[in-house]
């Protein structure tokens, strides 16, 4: 399946939801804001959100510093 993350089109496969494409992309244990055709997903609503085809897709996830 084709979706656009971060601006960019990918391609994967074996990916039905938010949760399984953060497990593609290994960000399932990392802090951050998903946001799918311009609505932010809540954390808890990840494994029950689905994908389509063209969907567009932005990852933010926090890095901590000082």
């Amino acid at each position: 399946m084709k979706l656009v993350v971060n601006g960019e089109v990918r391609e994967v496969s074996g990916v039905t939801t938010v949760a399984e494409l953060l497990g593609f992309f290994k960000l399932q244990h990392k802090i951050l804001v998903v946001e799918l055709n311009r609505v932010i997903i809540e954390r808890h609503q990840y494994e029950s959100t689905p994908l389509q085809e063209g969907d567009q897709l932005e990852i933010v996830h926090f890095v901590g510093g000082g």
